[in-house]
C-alpha cells in the first residue's frame, strides 16, 4: 500500500481551504492557524469547518507559529510532501519589509519539515510577489520579493498559476487586517517552490595522462572541474547532445561509409596555435607526478595519450603572448579539427569514407547566455575527387538538415529554419562567438545557421556549424577534403528552447527527466524568474597594458561557480594628469538552476575583487 501524501496547511483563517482539501483517502492533512481555537471558532463557519476536518481524520492545530514549525512535530512526523500558506501577512498595517521578513523565516522553517522533493505553495495577492507573472507588476522595492526571499532558504520558484478561489468548494477568504473580513483576491497567484540543489564548491581536480612513458599530471582549470568527464555523449545517455549526435550519425551513415573515432582523443594539445588569440585558450602547466596525489583524480584519463599538434592552423600573425609558444606548451583542446587532420595524414585514411569525431572542447570566452567555455563538438571529414567537393557539401548539409528537422518534429511550438551562408569577412564579425573562434582556426567556406521564432536571446540566424574545404596534401592524389564542425550544445538549445547554456550542464535531475531516451522535448524551466543581484566594480588598469576582458570574465565564472549572468562595461575614464585609465563594470549575478541568495552573492563579489587585484594586477577603486 502506497504511503499517504502528508499535507500541512498554515495560517488558516476559517479552515475553509483545509476543508476543501480533506477527504482524499491518499492524503493526510494537518491544518493549523496562528490564533487560539477560541479566537478562530468565533469566525463565520470556522467551527463547522473544524468539525468537518476532524470527522474526516484530519489533524487540527492552533497557535502554530509558521516560523518555528519543527517545534510542533516529533522528528518522525516532520516530513511533509506539501506545505500551503495562503495569503500570509504579519497583520494589521504591516508593510512590505515586515512581510518579507515573515516569509524569510517561514521558508527557513519549511526547509526543516519538508521532504526532499516536496513543494511549498504560497498564495499572494496580485502584485505582492514581485515577479513578471504579476499583472500589473509592482516595482521590485515595493514588492515582497518572494523569489529572492525563498532563495535565502534554498528554494526556487518552479511554477506559478492563478489562485482560482471559485474552483475551491466552500472556500472563503478572511483575515483582512486581522479581522473577520474578506479581502480582494482577484488576480491572486499561487507560487510553488521546490528545493534547490546547493551551490557547489568543488575541490581541485588533478588529471593524469601518459606522456613520453611517464605519468604526467595537471590541474584542471577550476572553472571546468564540474564539466570534465560528465559522460553526456556516452551510449546510454539521454542528454539532448547525445540524442542529436545519434540522429546525425544514423542519417549520415545512410549516405556515406562512416567511421566514428571517439576513442583516444586526448584532452590536451601541444604546440603552436597560430592565429588563435591566446586569451581564448585554457593553457595547462604539466609536471611529472611519480606518485598520484590525494586530490580527486579525473576518471577515464589514466590511459590517455597526449596528442602531438600537427600544423593544421592557418598561418597568420602571431597573436599568442611571448613565451606561450614553446615545445612544452600545452592547452586543453579548443577544437577536434587537429584530430581529424591527424587521421587524414595517416596511412589508414580511406578517401570517400566519412570520419566522425565528437567530444567536449574548451574555449575561454565572454559571459553570455549562449557563449560557452565548454561545449560538445562534432566534426565530419571526408576526402572526395577534385571537382566533386560542392556535391559532397550539398549532400552533407542536406543530411544534417534532415537530421535536425527530424528531431524538431518531436518538439512543438515554434518554427525552425536552417540555412547555409557563404562566409565573408563581414559576416564573421556579425555572427556568434562560435563562428568567430572557428574563423581563427582555418578558412571557412560556409556557415550553417539555425533560426527559431521563440528565443529572443539568440541572434537571428545563429551559427551552429561551419563547412571547410582544402586540397588533400599527401602524395599526388587529386582529392579535396571536406569538413564540417557542429556545436551540438547550440543546436540542442535552439531545438529545445533552452535559453541559457548553463542549463545543459546542470546536475539537477529535473533537467534530464524531461528528455526521453532518443527524443527531444521543449524544455520547461524548473526555476522561474530567478532573482538577480547587481554589483559594480571599478579599478585602475596597469599603465601601458591592454586590459584582458576574457580573463576578467573567466575569473568571474570561477569565483561565482558560473552564477554570473552578464558583465557590462558601464564607464571608462582617462586621468589626464597621470595617463591612467579607470574601468567600471556592472556584474549581474543570477543562477538559472539553483537558489542564489544576496548573502552568497556578496561573498562572491568580495572574492572576485580580490582575485582581480591579485591575478590581473588592477588597483581597485
Amino acid at each position: 500500500m502506497a504511503a499517504q501524501r502528508r499535507v500541512l496547511l498554515l495560517g488558516e483563517g476559517n479552515f475553509s481551504f483545509a476543508a476543501s482539501l480533506c477527504g482524499d483517502a491518499g492524503t493526510s492533512v494537518v491544518a493549523t492557524c496562528y490564533e487560539s481555537e477560541e479566537e478562530v471558532s468565533a469566525r463565520g463557519r470556522a467551527a463547522e469547518n473544524i468539525q468537518r476536518l476532524r470527522e474526516r481524520g484530519a489533524e487540527v492545530m492552533f497557535s502554530v507559529d509558521c516560523t518555528k514549525l519543527k517545534d510542533y512535530f516529533l522528528p518522525a512526523k516532520r516530513e511533509f510532501d506539501c506545505i500551503y500558506f495562503n495569503f500570509p501577512h504579519c497583520g494589521r498595517k504591516a508593510g512590505v519589509v515586515k512581510n518579507r521578513e515573515l516569509l524569510a523565516h517561514f521558508f527557513h522553517s519549511c526547509a526543516e519539515v519538508l521532504t526532499e522533493e516536496g513543494e511549498v505553495h504560497v498564495a499572494l495577492c496580485n502584485g505582492q510577489g514581485g515577479t513578471p507573472a504579476d499583472q500589473p507588476r509592482r516595482e521590485w522595492h515595493n514588492s515582497w520579493q518572494i523569489v529572492a526571499v525563498a532563495a535565502g532558504a534554498g528554494f526556487i520558484l518552479s511554477n506559478v498559476h492563478p489562485f482560482k478561489a471559485e474552483t475551491i468548494h466552500g472556500y472563503k477568504c478572511t483575515g483582512y487586517r486581522s479581522q473577520d473580513k474578506s479581502f480582494c483576491i482577484e488576480g491572486a497567484l499561487n507560487h510553488i517552490f521546490t528545493r534547490s540543489m546547493p551551490l557547489a564548491y568543488f575541490k581541485p581536480m588533478i588529471c593524469e595522462i601518459e606522456l613520453e612513458r611517464r605519468r604526467i599530471s595537471f590541474q584542471v582549470p577550476q572553472v571546468l572541474v564540474d564539466k570534465i568527464n560528465r559522460g553526456f555523449l556516452e551510449l546510454n545517455s539521454n542528454h539532448p547532445v547525445q540524442t542529436i549526435k545519434e540522429k546525425l550519425t544514423a542519417v549520415l551513415s545512410q549516405a556515406f561509409p562512416l567511421q566514428s573515432i571517439d576513442y583516444c582523443l586526448s584532452l590536451l594539445f601541444q604546440g603552436h596555435l597560430n592565429g588563435v588569440c591566446h586569451s581564448n585558450i585554457f593553457w595547462i602547466v604539466l609536471s611529472p607526478e611519480e606518485t598520484p596525489g590525494t586530490e580527486e583524480m579525473a576518471s577515464g584519463q589514466a590511459n590517455a595519450i597526449l596528442f602531438s599538434h600537427i600544423d593544421f592552423y592557418r598561418d597568420t600573425d602571431d597573436n599568442v603572448q611571448e613565451g606561450c609558444q614553446t615545445s612544452k606548451q600545452y592547452c586543453l583542446r579548443p577544437s577536434l579539427l587537429p584530430h581529424a587532420q591527424a587521421v587524414i595524414k595517416s596511412a589508414a585514411f580511406v578517401p570517400g569514407t566519412l570520419y566522425v569525431f565528437s567530444g567536449p572542447v574548451f574555449r575561454k570566452c565572454l559571459i553570455s547566455p549562449y557563449s560557452m567555455p565548454v561545449f560538445h563538438e562534432m566534426v565530419f571529414v571526408c576526402a572526395v575527387n577534385r571537382g566533386t567537393e560542392d556535391s559532397c557539401i550539398e549532400m552533407l548539409v542536406d543530411k544534417i538538415k534532415n537530421s535536425i528537422h527530424s528531431l524538431h518534429q518531436t518538439v512543438s511550438g515554434f518554427q525552425l529554419n536552417i540555412s547555409l551562408h557563404e562566409a565573408t569577412s563581414s559576416e564573421t564579425t556579425e555572427l556568434n562567438d562560435f563562428a568567430a573562434f572557428e574563423s581563427q582556426l582555418s578558412k571557412i567556406q560556409y556557415f550553417l545557421c539555425m533560426e527559431v521564432d521563440t528565443l529572443d536571446s539568440f541572434e537571428k540566424g545563429s551559427c551552429v556549424g561551419v563547412i571547410r574545404t582544402a586540397p588533400y596534401e599527401l602524395a599526388s592524389r587529386d582529392l579535396f577534403v571536406v569538413s564540417a564542425s557542429l556545436n551540438l550544445d547550440l543546436i540542442a538549445m535552439l531545438l529545445c528552447g533552452i535559453q541559457d547554456w548553463r542549463m545543459l550542464w546542470t546536475s539537477d535531475t529535473r533537467f534530464l527527466r524531461q528528455f526521453p531516451r532518443g527524443e527531444l522535448r521543449l524544455f520547461k524551466s524548473f526555476s522561474l524568474y530567478p532573482p538577480s543581484y547587481v554589483h559594480d566594480v571599478s579599478f585602475w588598469v596597469p599603465d601601458g597594458e591592454q586590459f584582458d576582458e576574457v580573463a576578467f570574465h573567466t575569473i568571474a565564472r570561477q569565483v561565482s561557480g558560473e552564477t554570473v549572468a552578464s558583465i557590462q562595461l558601464i564607464d571608462s575614464f582617462h586621468q589626464s594628469e597621470t595617463g591612467r585609465k579607470s574601468l567600471c563594470y556592472r556584474v549581474t549575478f543570477q543562477s538559472c538552476d539553483k537558489a542564489l541568495s544576496r548573502r552568497e552573492v556578496a561573498a562572491m563579489q568580495l572574492l572576485c575583487r580580490e582575485e582581480l587585484k591579485q591575478r590581473l594586477h588592477v588597483a581597485l577603486r
